[in-house]
């Protein structure tokens, strides 16, 4: 039977309700009639808008406790508020606000007061640096016997325990960096990539809990790959700068013992008692996974540190809420997070210019200043995160609008660039209770193509083509959250790539702000384009940031963030990614 005109234009219209086909670049994504408003809002010209300011001249680069960053916060706080989001911390005041205020310590080490001593039969020994140095947020003099404990790992999951029958408590601890079997595909430790035990923080946190004092750490003597301080030197920009950065830790922090690093040849000097070199030690414990750890004889260390300065201040993570529409479902969360602070500013050498939010250079003269900008690093996931919250909040109120079954808890976390701080504090004192916490969706460059540059070179193979690319990073940890990204890449289009999780000789996985959420076993990923030469450079401003691809990344995290917070099953997470 034909149909008339009319009923044929009925039938187009309730087709066109029940899913609109926006376009993304080259890609045209089908969304629902409730996901559509939302949707809508994500374009690159409110992005190019907010991020003009995120990383302009005004904010000064946005250092952790001083002013600019502090503009970041109000401006997050004010957006959250104009699109009708529930504050989700509580003020000082004991009202509902969007800031979770807490105290860091900034301070300066003394390395020319920095003094580590080994004390063995009489014969004293006293490193300097760079041969040792460590950094803490106050003074620290303690002198305690030493033992070797591998790598200072404790994995029950993977049946593997550097402490196991080794007395540790009122010791200092010499521990390996990273982890066993790195080289070898088939390690229970993630192959050739790093597992959660890999990182400084957990050692340390690993030691306290077995009564040590103080940990002393040295790279794998074996290795084939640069250090961390070799590594992050070629990174230069704001590593190298005149005046250096300075040192940030959370007062409260559960974490209390201080950290050594060591050059190869003090660890040898340490281990002499242990009758194998470090080199054998490593491939011992490689050989099959059976730990070396014993204690040294009569061997003892000092540590000695001093600060140059030390103050407090508050910073805040800025946190607002989606409350769910189903009335059980709802007490679960979805988190949708980037971090806020950059590298500040410091005056132009002498002689020499700046370069401004454009990435022109500025004239020398008094007054000036080196700005990084940081419009990739993050602002580009701090406007990320302001318009995901936007666009769920318009979704609401729109024709169709609708809410998610799930809370979502929209976080812009302070400090991440002195070593994840906020995140930390809020893994430590969450705003949702995290045994109902899901899934953590985390930006942290989200605006560029992934290219080479100092800090990459020969040690990651970069394709040809990142035009397109996006790195996700924790996959590993939930096969399911992947796939669920998967499934809503075929409605926008992106080149997905997961290299990050199979290298270890970049520390990528714990250099966000998805890591402290991965300790208390939440499915979180970090999405991210990659480095560039700009990476912690005054260069990295917002002139180069790709608009159009930033823009497809945040449809792909907000269709995935609907699935997570409406779907009946949730990302699972698994404690054993091998």
């Amino acid at each position: 039977m034909g149909l008339s005109i009319t009923g044929m234009l009925r039938i187009m219209a309730s087709l066109l309700s029940a899913s609109l086909v926006v376009s993304a670049g080259a890609q045209t994504t089908a969304v629902s009639a409730g996901e559509q408003r939302g949707f809508e809002t994500l374009r690159a010209e409110t992005l190019r808008g907010d991020l003009t300011y995120v990383a302009s001249d005004a904010l000064e680069g946005r250092m952790s406790l001083q002013a600019g960053d502090d503009k970041a916060i109000a401006w997050i706080a004010g957006e959250f508020k104009k699109a009708g989001l529930t504050p989700a911390a509580m003020g000082a005041d004991g009202k509902p606000g969007y800031l979770q205020s807490f105290k860091l310590v900034e301070y300066r080490a003394d390395r020319s007061a920095f003094a580590l001593t080994l004390e063995r039969g009489g014969k004293t020994t006293v490193f300097h640096a760079p041969e040792a140095f460590g950094a803490y947020k106050k003074a620290v003099d303690l002198t305690a016997p030493v033992v070797f404990a591998g790598y200072g790992i404790t994995a029950p999951e993977l049946g593997y325990d550097d402490y196991a029958g080794l007395g540790a408590k009122g010791k200092i601890v010499l521990v390996f960096d990273h982890e066993p079997q790195e080289d070898d595909p088939h390690s229970i430790f993630n192959g050739t990539g790093l597992t959660r035990y890999a990182t400084s923080r957990v050692k340390l946190l690993n030691a306290q809990a077995h009564g040590a004092v103080a940990v002393i750490l040295v790279a794998e003597p074996n290795r084939h790959h640069l250090t961390n301080a070799e590594r992050s030197a070629r990174i230069g920009g704001s590593v190298t700068r005149a005046i250096p950065l300075p040192l940030q830790a959370i007062e409260e922090d559960e974490l209390h013992i201080p950290l050594v690093t060591v050059q190869d040849a003090v660890a040898a000097q340490i281990l002499d008692e242990a009758g194998m070199t470090p080199s054998a030690l490593q491939t011992a414990i490689d050989k099959d996974l059976k730990p070396q750890s014993q204690g040294l004889g009569e061997t003892s260390l000092t540590v000695h540190m001093r600060n140059a300065s030390e103050r407090v201040g508050t910073t805040s993570n800025v946190a607002a809420l989606l409350v769910g529409s189903d009335p059980k479902l709802k007490a679960e969360t979805i988190l949708i997070t980037a971090h806020h602070d950059h590298d500040g500013s410091s005056p132009c050498p002498e002689g020499q210019g700046g370069v401004d939010q454009m990435g022109q250079p500025t004239p020398a003269g008094p007054g000036c200043l080196q700005i990084w900008h940081g419009a990739d690093d993050n602002g580009s996931g701090t406007v990320g995160v302001v318009n995901l919250a936007r666009a769920f909040a318009a979704n609401e109120s729109g024709t169709n609008g609708a809410r998610p079954k799930r809370s979502i808890l929209f976080v812009v976390f302070a400090s991440e660039e002195r070593g994840l701080l906020g995140a930390y504090w809020m893994a430590a004192h969450p705003l949702r209770p995290l045994a109902t916490t899901r899934a953590q969706i985390n930006f942290d460059m989200i605006g560029r193509d992934e290219k080479a540059s100092p800090q990459t070179d020969g040690l990651i193979e970069i394709p040809a083509d990142t035009s397109n690319r996006l790195n996700l990073i924790g996959a590993l940890y939930s096969p399911s959250y992947e796939r669920v990204i998967e499934d809503e890449n075929k409605r926008v289009g992106l080149t997905l790539d997961d290299r990050f999780d199979h290298e270890s000789a970049l520390n990528v996985f714990f250099r966000s702000d998805q890591f402290p959420f991965v300790l208390k076993n939440i499915p979180a990923f970090w999405w991210f384009t990659g480095f560039h030469p700009d990476y912690h450079h005054v260069t990295d401003t917002v002139e180069k940031i790709d608009f159009a691809k930033m823009t497809k990344i945040l449809e792909l995290a907000y269709l995935t963030a609907w699935r997570f917070a409406s779907d009946a099953e949730t990302p699972v997470f698994v404690a054993n990614p091998k």
